[in-house]
């Protein structure tokens, strides 16, 4: 095994030279990946996303620790899957650890390591072996010592590449073996060791591509991991181990983060390999010239790069010499063949029988294996049938593509249509079909394919159209195909389909084929729109919200924190931009106030439930989710695949409806509004599991004890991992600290943290969960009941009313107060008020007394035209400059309201409010100043509805202010 895998070869400049795996390894990024589910999207979209994952605070695995029981985990692991795209480096991590195992580095409790790989495995499919036997055909020195038996040994089998596997594993009819002298056929024997039915002692290592994990049953399968391939540290050190010249390395690292396209291709080793082999060979040829940028000029680079090399090496011919000969163009052409009939075959690896129904002879195929071997490799098995694939399945998507564009110019065929053969027109006058028909057929193929199959196909077809990249490959291609005038009608028919709602998966990928073609039109009019700060999502089209998806994918710093409301607080928005919270690591305070509905819900649980998704913090506060909506994330958020931490579903500034009377009779409309039945759907939430849940926030939702009751017997549960409850202005009494004191009694160990502020606990609740602090045996260290009282059991908004004092020391001169100092009226003649320092001494504006610092609430009656604020004490009084208008300056912020309805202000930036009736004369304000949070709602048939609310950052405390202009007028309203 040590003299079998110490060396790996790097291609055919190389060849008889190889290098020792130990120093050109680079340590891959593996992780602990969920279930065993299948992922069927192309590999380059799955690419895409882990590209996006890499920052996300995860566990990284080392391949020496693979068997190794991850925190928390007590019992051994027997069989690990390892999923990962191809060419990502699953072959070289199991040769990496036999490798270090057989030099006594590492796993030292193993005594024998077998590795296979299903290429191998599927030539004995007519074969018969007892599994001694099938070990002994394999590693011949085991039957050399005359064992017979591995039962009292640690036996570590690896099998690679499970995707390649052509043997019928079925795990509900194969027969159960035990004996492992028995010989039965190769299938039954794997099916028995994999279910533990045979060899139970052993562990095993099995390595797949995702789109086949489900081929063994997730009950025979203790841990699934996930090859990442190369993070962006990786990347480099694969760089600079290959290029020693500090100098060169340098400036290929910094090209590859120049192309987006590029930078997320090189996560895969292979492609790595293939980017050095491209850029030496550019390098040396181009001094100082233009380096490839897209995937189509790298995969012709690499083409042409081994097409040189075999004309050196195999023909004899010197650097200059043209390299395309018509034997290359031959086996070109031939390989073509092969990658397009097995890429719609759904084909990585060939056998004899595959390249025979493609017309190629086994003789020409090894003798093309053994001249690109950069590009189709020949693997000889035990009994000498040969297996040939693609060094990777992009080199054989770029081949495929190749092989469609060549058709097409040589014959007029295209392949793309249902019907290959030409017209009968072009038959009898000799003239060639327009290139603009294979185009749009391979774009309405491409978009026809639910899982992406041929995106990057068609992104290569469509980089062969352009002219340059046709006079690269000048001798292999002998006529062009296409002109300028063809592209810009493809780059026209791209866009018509953008803008016509195709998935988000595909658009991204129709944006990519619009950059393979050198247009950047689209996506530079929505970044320009950005950069000026005037992008209007109201009058955005399909194709310019696409674009905007598009550019927020491309940019890694969008996607750690993402905000909605940045872009607009619409459900339209939400279900646009779903891919990009997909792709978000973080997406914390992002969908507060955006109205979200059960189709809202509907979508975020296919995210959540994505095995591609980022998503790890949501906050769904103020929105429309009712019971279903909280029904329908709770089923989500106890599937293992779901590994969301942090939700947020707090209802702080919402639309509800009130009677405003003494019985206040409560009834919400809008917003998070919990009752019993979402409270008992969270509570089983807690008690699964599967469930990644942490941190939990459901402050302001109207609770009440029997909700926390529902709530604690969740907690209970010994599952119940939950680390943070905010229940603050939950309307929980000491009937509900009782509840969640005995859950805690029950389940002490992982709750940290609980906020039970603006409630009214009592002494007894109090002191009933302040003795857990004192206890060793639970967790919790931070406990908070501040703000309590018996006005805290009030509903809604109407716990947190203050009593506002207008301050008659900042009165101008032209206000007048009446009905004890709680109305003010703007009149004509001056009032007597003594100078003071604080007076606004120009505009008509007060401020109240009242430093605001926790949450208030207050209401107010107004009539002509007014500004409704808040703003800092340090507002200037003298003079007519913005500095001291209310919403005008950085100090203040404002509702502005007439009888045309209202509007926002903050430092000179107008909102107006659309659909904002205004035939309430009733306004409410609620701010929240720990949370940065100030809201503005109308009063109306006794409903509260939601105008504006600002999210931001206070820094001082906010004191009620108004505006009040000529014939207007403002009145406190009294609410307690």
């Amino acid at each position: 095994l040590k003299k079998k895998f110490q060396c790996v070869f790097e291609g055919i400049s190389k060849a008889g030279n190889p290098t020792l795996l130990n120093q050109i390894y680079t340590e891959l990024y593996i992780t602990e990946g969920g279930t065993g589910e299948v992922n069927e999207e192309h590999e380059v979209r799955q690419i895409e996303t882990a590209s996006r994952k890499q920052d996300r605070a995860e566990t990284s695995i080392r391949q020496e620790d693979i068997f190794k029981p991850p925190p928390g985990r007590d019992q051994p692991i027997r069989t690990v899957m390892t999923k990962g795209v191809a060419g990502i480096g699953k072959t070289v991590l199991t040769q990496k650890f036999t490798l270090d195992w057989a030099e006594d580095k590492a796993n030292q409790d193993i005594e024998f390591t077998f590795p296979f790989t299903f290429r191998e495995l599927n030539v004995l499919k007519e074969k018969k072996f007892s599994l001694v036997e099938l070990v002994h055909l394999f590693f011949t020195e085991t039957k050399e010592a005359g064992m017979c038996s591995f039962d009292h040994f640690q036996v570590v089998f690896i099998f690679d590449g499970l995707d390649e596997c052509r043997l019928p594993l079925d795990f509900h009819n194969t027969e159960v073996l035990t004996d492992p002298t028995e010989s039965t056929s190769v299938d039954v024997l794997l099916t028995n060791l994999i279910r533990g039915k045979l060899l139970p002692s052993a562990r095993l290592w099995i390595t797949t591509r995702p789109a086949a994990a489900n081929q063994i049953p997730p009950q025979c399968v203790d841990m699934v991991t996930e090859v990442r391939g190369f993070n962006d540290p990786q990347k480099e050190e694969y760089f600079r181990k290959r290029f020693r010249h500090e100098e060169q390395a340098s400036r290929i690292i910094s090209h590859i983060k120049t192309s987006r396209s590029l930078h997320i291709m090189c996560h895969i080793p292979v492609f790595c390999w293939i980017t050095a082999t491209v850029l030496e060979e550019v390098l040396k040829t181009r001094e100082g010239g233009e380096l490839p940028k897209t995937l189509t000029e790298m995969y012709i680079h690499f083409l042409v790069v081994q097409s040189k090399l075999k004309k050196v090496k195999y023909d004899g011919g010197a650097e200059s010499d043209p390299h395309w000969s018509p034997e290359t163009r031959k086996m070109i052409e031939s390989l073509g063949k092969v990658a397009f009939e097995q890429l719609q075959k759904g084909n990585l690896i060939f056998y004899e029988s595959d390249l025979t129904e493609c017309g190629i002879d086994i003789r020409a195929a090894s003798v093309y294996s053994g001249v690109f071997t950069l590009i189709f490799k020949e693997e000889t098995g035990l009994y000498q049938d040969k297996v040939f694939c693609f060094v990777h399945l992009s080199v054989q998507e770029f081949l495929a593509a190749l092989h469609v564009h060549l058709t097409f110019i040589n014959s007029g065929v295209n392949l793309m249509a249902e019907k290959q053969t030409t017209s009968m027109w072009s038959k009898l006058f000799g003239n060639k079909p327009e290139p603009l028909i294979l185009y749009q057929s391979a774009v309405d193929e491409a978009l026809q394919s639910p899982h992406g199959h041929l995106d990057l196909f068609l992104r290569f077809l469509l980089g062969l159209s352009l002219q340059t990249n046709q006079t690269l490959l000048r001798g292999l291609v002998t006529q062009t195909g296409s002109s300028s005038e063809t592209n810009q009608k493809t780059v026209q028919y791209i866009k018509t389909k953008i803008s016509e709602n195709v998935s988000p998966e595909k658009s991204i990928n129709l944006f990519h084929c619009l950059n393979e073609l050198n247009d950047g039109s689209l996506v530079e009019e929505i970044q320009q729109s950005l950069r000026s700060g005037r992008l209007s999502t109201d009058k955005l089209s399909p194709a310019q919200w696409s674009a905007l998806v598009f550019i927020l994918l491309s940019s890694e710093k969008d996607l750690d924190v993402f905000d909605l409301k940045k872009y607009s607080a619409s459900e339209e928005a939400l279900l646009r931009l779903l891919p990009v919270v997909k792709a978000s690591n973080k997406v914390l305070y992002v969908l507060s106030g955006c109205n979200l509905s059960n189709r809202s819900c509907e979508a975020l649980s296919s995210v959540l439930s994505s095995q591609s998704s980022s998503l790890r913090d949501l906050d769904l506060s103020n929105n429309n989710l009712q019971d279903s909506g909280v029904k329908l994330l709770s089923d989500t958020l106890k599937r293992p695949q779901c590994e969301l931490k942090g939700l947020k579903l707090v209802y702080s500034c919402f639309v509800f409806t009130s009677k405003i009377s003494s019985s206040l009779n409560f009834v919400s409309k809008y917003g998070c509004n919990l009752s019993d039945r979402s409270c008992e759907a969270l509570s089983s939430v807690l008690s699964s599991q599967s469930s990644s849940l942490r941190d939990l926030d459901l402050s302001n939702n109207n609770l009440q004890d029997s909700g926390v009751k529902l709530l604690s017997a969740g907690l209970k549960s010994p599952h119940c991992e939950l680390e943070t409850l905010s229940l603050s202005g939950c309307l929980v009494s000491e009937e509900g600290c009782s509840s969640l004191a005995s859950a805690l009694s029950s389940n002490p160990s992982h709750l940290r943290e609980l906020d039970l502020s603006y409630n009214h606990p009592g002494e007894s609740g109090v002191k009933l969960l302040s003795a857990g602090l004192e206890d060793p045996d639970w967790r919790l260290d931070t406990l908070r009941v501040d703000h309590g009282g018996p006005q805290r059991l009030r509903p809604g908004l109407r716990k947190y009313v203050c009593e506002l004092e207008l301050d008659t020391n900042t009165i101008n001169r032209n206000l007048k107060l009446s009905d004890n100092n709680r109305k003010v009226t703007h009149v004509a003649e001056y009032q007597s008020y003594p100078d003071h320092p604080d007076r606004f001494d120009d505009w008509s504006q007060l401020l109240c007394r009242n430093g605001l610092t926790g949450r208030c609430y207050w209401e107010v009656e107004w009539s002509g035209l007014v500004y409704i604020s808040v703003s800092y004490r340090g507002i200037r009084r003298k003079g007519h400059s913005d500095d001291c208008l209310f919403g005008h300056n950085n100090q203040s912020w404002s509702l502005i309201c007439s009888k045309d309805g209202y509007s926002v202000c903050h430092n000179k930036r107008r909102t107006s409010l659309s659909s904002s009736s205004s035939d309430s004369n009733r306004v409410a304000v609620y701010v929240d100043c720990p949370a940065g949070s100030l809201s503005f709602y109308r009063v109306s048939s006794d409903s509260l509805i939601h105008l504006h609310t600002f999210n931001t950052t206070f820094t001082e405390p906010l004191y009620p202010g108004f505006k009040i202009w000529s014939g207007s007028s403002v009145s406190l309203r009294e609410l307690c």
